[in-house]
């Protein structure tokens, strides 16, 4: 398979902490604007954190503080550290490969069909 591929979902209880990974295969990694979005059945995509090859990173508002995102581009791996969760952090969560810089707009506001995608992979936050 070519692009990312997401692991590290699930449910967890407000204030808890999860950490989303991000396989990326057949893509030249350092290539890429790595980002995590986030999207709610109903609700547009929402861009959540970005990351490029020299560790600059880009945050959301909603999420400045609480997540953290890393990588280990010798693994072509990327990381979204999330912690004191909220139950409006509830969505699928998806890894994307985007050819841009991080400094434009579209790090976190990508078009549909830019860039490579994974499957995605559900974090609930729920008491």
């Amino acid at each position: 398979q070519v692009g990312p591929v997401e692991s590290g979902g699930g449910s967890v209880q407000p204030g808890r902490s999860l950490r989303l990974s991000c396989e990326v295969a057949g893509l030249t990694y350092s290539n890429y604007c790595m980002a995590w979005y986030r999207q709610v059945p109903g609700k547009e995509r929402e861009g959540v954190a970005a990351i490029n090859s020299e560790d600059t990173t880009k945050y959301a508002n909603s999420v400045r503080d609480r997540f953290i995102i890393s990588q280990n581009s010798a693994m072509n791996t990327l990381y979204l550290q999330m912690n004191n969760l909220k139950p409006e952090d509830t969505a699928t969560y998806y890894c994307a490969a985007l050819p841009t810089s991080i400094r434009d707009d579209w790090a976190l506001q990508a078009p549909q069909g830019f860039g490579f995608w994974g499957q995605g992979t559900q974090v609930t936050v729920s008491s």
